[in-house]
């Protein structure tokens, strides 16, 4: 509820239709910054839609009625950075103690699989809302939990051990490719 000055107040919605998009929007300011600084070249990519059906109220305005995916996206996010190509996807998540790996889709990890196994650097960026952390977690570590079959999630407590704290700034808005430089390319 918001009060005016004039005493009338206004019944406030949640808006949940940027859900997810903070950590997005912040990757996407750091690319930019990347790509004019000429640091990396990294894009997002487009998911894949097959559409259908197209009216046109009127000449200029050409409206998309109906679509469907074409096939599942597989990450997010894939570029070169320093002569290595890197592909990687983006998860925000609420929760306090454990990120449930039902979050990484079966297309994903085999396509993240595939990248890693053909000498990509691979990774997720998580953003742990509730603690106002991110951190970059490397694919090996997510992939030998998952092969083990031991856990269905991974642990905040793994997070601060096995991950990699991105710290938040001006421009990188999250510099996750000083990680990258100082952990992942050398792991090559």
């Amino acid at each position: 509820m918001i009060n005016y000055p004039n005493m009338k107040t206004h019944q406030t919605k949640n808006n949940y239709s940027n859900k997810g998009m903070t950590l997005e929007h912040d990757i996407e300011k750091s690319n930019l910054f990347y790509l004019t600084e000429k640091i990396a070249c990294i894009y997002k990519k487009p998911t894949p839609v097959q559409i259908v059906k197209v009216e046109f109220p009127a000449r200029n305005k050409a409206k998309i009625v109906e679509a469907y995916y074409r096939s599942a996206s597989t990450t997010d996010y894939n570029g070169v950075f320093q002569g290595h190509y890197i592909d990687f996807d983006a998860k925000e998540f609420s929760g306090a103690t454990s990120f449930p790996l039902k979050n990484i889709e079966p297309h994903q990890i085999k396509h993240l699989n595939e990248c890693s196994f053909h000498g990509g650097i691979t990774f997720l960026i998580v953003a742990w809302k509730k603690y106002g952390e991110y951190y970059l977690i490397p694919w090996k570590v997510i992939n030998e939990i998952i092969l083990s079959q031991e856990r269905q999630s991974l642990s905040y407590q793994l997070f601060k051990e096995k991950a990699y704290l991105i710290k938040e700034g001006f421009n990188p808005r999250l510099d996750y490719l000083k990680i990258v430089a100082e952990h992942l390319i050398e792991d090559k």
